[in-house]
């Protein structure tokens, strides 16, 4: 399981659950929620986490935030890895099989796409999706061209691991049990 390096600070209010690891001199901030339940979390130096954060490991895709992060209010990091020096404002998503290099920012309300690399120094712009090996960019008015990218990246596969075209039925019979309560 992970640990929690002595100089690391976790407001009160926040949640750490399951196999996490906070490393030195990092912060996190209030109602934030660190979820290794389903898979490792492994939090970087001087990383700061801040308010209503979720950032979820997964068994087949671990959380992994490096070094100099800030992590803005209202995340969604999910099953991704993030390398040093990344700057994540707020409301970004992050999806499982992500990677956004060394240097990277991404602006209020951005996402990367299921399985996406994003180079080393990319900026992707205020509420653009960024999706592919290497990520290109996409305006949210470019919907069938990000669809294009998208589709083959398998959210349903690499997310529920199921097919497309399962049913939400299907689907979330699934995530109850995964979601359900912990083990003794």
């Amino acid at each position: 399981m992970g640990q929690i390096d002595p100089t690391a600070w976790v407001a009160p209010t926040a949640v750490v659950t399951g196999d996490v690891t906070i490393g030195p001199h990092s912060r996190v901030l209030h109602h934030a929620v660190l979820n290794g339940d389903l898979g490792p979390v492994v939090i970087g130096s001087e990383v700061v986490v801040m308010e209503h954060a979720l950032l979820r490991g997964r068994a087949d895709h671990p959380l992994h935030v490096g070094d100099a992060v800030l992590v803005g209010p209202h995340t969604h990091l999910n099953g991704t890895r993030v390398d040093d020096e990344v700057f994540i404002a707020t409301g970004v998503a992050m999806f499982p099989g992500s990677r956004a290099g060394a240097g990277c920012e991404l602006r209020i309300n951005s996402v990367l796409h299921v399985n996406s690399v994003l180079a080393a120094g990319t900026v992707v712009p205020i509420g653009w999706i960024a999706a592919g090996q290497p990520a290109q960019l996409f305006p949210p008015d470019r919907h069938d061209e990000l669809w294009a990218v998208q589709e083959p990246l398998d959210f349903p596969g690499t997310v529920y691991g199921v097919p497309r075209g399962t049913s939400m039925r299907e689907i979330m019979r699934r995530q109850c049990r995964a979601y359900g309560p912990p083990a003794d």
